[in-house]
C-alpha cells in the first residue's frame, strides 16, 4: 500500500472519529452499531484497517452523513506531506474544537463560530 493510499484510509478514519465525536457517540456504541469490535472501530479510524465500500456506506448510515461526507477536503489531505505524528496532533485539536463546540448551545453564537472558523480558514490562517 502506498503512501497516498495510506493517507488517503487515515483520512476517511479522521473523519468517522470526527462525526462520531460531533454526535457524542463512543467508539463502543459505533462498534455495537456495526456489529464489529470497538477495537476494529480503533483500527478504522486510525487508518490501520482498510474499510471496504459497503462498510463506509453504513457506517454513514449509522453516523447520519452521506458516503461523500467522509471524503470531504481529501485532496488538500492527500496531497500533504506532513508527517503522521503532526497529523494526528491536528487531528487532536480538532477533536477538541469539535467537543466544544458541541457545548455552545445558542445557535446564533454556533453559526457565528462557524462563520468566524470559515473566514480564517479561507484568509489562509
Amino acid at each position: 500500500m502506498g503512501a497516498r493510499t495510506r493517507r488517503i484510509d487515515q483520512h476517511v478514519g479522521e473523519r468517522i472519529r470526527l462525526r462520531r465525536t460531533e454526535l457524542g457517540m463512543t467508539q463502543d456504541q459505533l462498534a455495537q452499531a456495526l456489529d464489529v469490535s470497538y477495537q476494529q472501530v480503533q483500527k478504522y479510524e486510525s487508518g490501520a484497517n482498510r474499510i471496504s465500500a459497503g462498510r463506509v456506506y453504513e457506517i454513514g448510515r449509522r453516523l447520519g452523513v452521506d458516503v461523500g461526507y467522509f471524503f470531504e477536503g481529501l485532496d488538500a489531505a492527500a496531497d500533504c506531506a506532513a508527517p503522521a505524528i503532526e497529523h494526528g496532533g491536528r487531528q487532536r485539536s480538532a477533536i477538541e474544537l469539535v467537543r466544544q463546540f458541541a457545548q455552545v448551545r445558542d445557535p446564533v453564537v454556533r453559526t457565528a463560530l462557524g462563520g468566524l472558523v470559515k473566514t480564517i480558514v479561507e484568509r489562509g490562517g
